[in-house]
């Protein structure tokens, strides 16, 4: 005699309840998306905070010299210089290779962080090595791609991190007097982030084995350039 389970307000088989349970607890589209979802949140707000980081700026614009006026200036810098679209660009294709949330997360830390950097060189605080260490930015981001490390999600953060102060800091140092420093300093943001979305979008090509290989000769590439640009910063 075969035997009924209620479920949920329904009758199944006795050889038919594992199978009724899997239906009835399968879990939605909604709730597979919803780690994806988070990580997004995350990455639009962290944009906002790295704005928010920014603002104090402003305060500082009347101090400091440099060549570069107004957002469309501030635009401009990170992609006018090689050194620093080689490593932007290389935090997008690493974050593309470790995958969520790193993918989010990486592009995030890195223009917060960048943000402070800037505020230092725009209070006249120096750091040490600024050249070299943005060289070396390169190197080792460029190296992290061409070995496809998978560091924990921490340390990789900090050496992002690390390395955006001193790229930062190099943006921070060049706004003139009497410009506008929030629109400037919006702008290399938002330069910063759209080359993250280019590394990011390059980095797609890592789901095909050639892929993967052009990537890593992507990230040998970044090293050499890196590597080139150290010995200028040292002679």
């Amino acid at each position: 005699m075969t035997r009924s389970h209620p479920i949920n307000g329904q009758s199944c088989s006795h050889g038919a309840v594992s199978a009724c349970f899997r239906v009835q607890h399968r879990p939605s589209a909604s709730t597979q998306r919803g780690g994806y979802n988070i990580y997004e949140t995350a990455f639009r707000r962290g944009l906002s905070l790295s704005l928010l980081f920014l603002w104090p700026v402003t305060a500082f614009a009347h101090t400091r010299g440099g060549e570069a006026v107004g957002f469309v200036s501030g635009f401009e810098h990170p992609i006018s210089g090689l050194d620093h679209v080689l490593a932007m660009v290389a935090v997008g294709l690493w974050g593309a290779q470790l995958g969520p949330p790193a993918v989010w997360l990486l592009p995030v830390t890195f223009p917060m962080v960048m943000a402070f950097g800037g505020m230092l060189g725009l209070m006249g605080l120096k750091l040490p090595g600024v050249e070299v260490c943005i060289a070396l930015s390169a190197i080792a981001l460029g190296l992290m791609v061409l070995r496809e490390a998978k560091p924990n999600l921490l340390a990789a953060a900090f050496l992002v991190g690390f390395f955006a102060i001193f790229h930062g800091h190099a943006h921070g140092t060049e706004l003139p007097p009497g410009a506008n420093g929030l629109l400037y300093s919006i702008g290399f943001v938002i330069a910063t982030g759209l080359l993250h979305v280019t590394g990011i979008a390059i980095g797609t090509i890592h789901r095909w084995p050639k892929g993967r290989v052009a990537l890593r000769v992507a990230g040998a590439v970044v090293m050499a350039g890196g590597a080139v640009f150290l010995w200028g910063a040292l002679t």
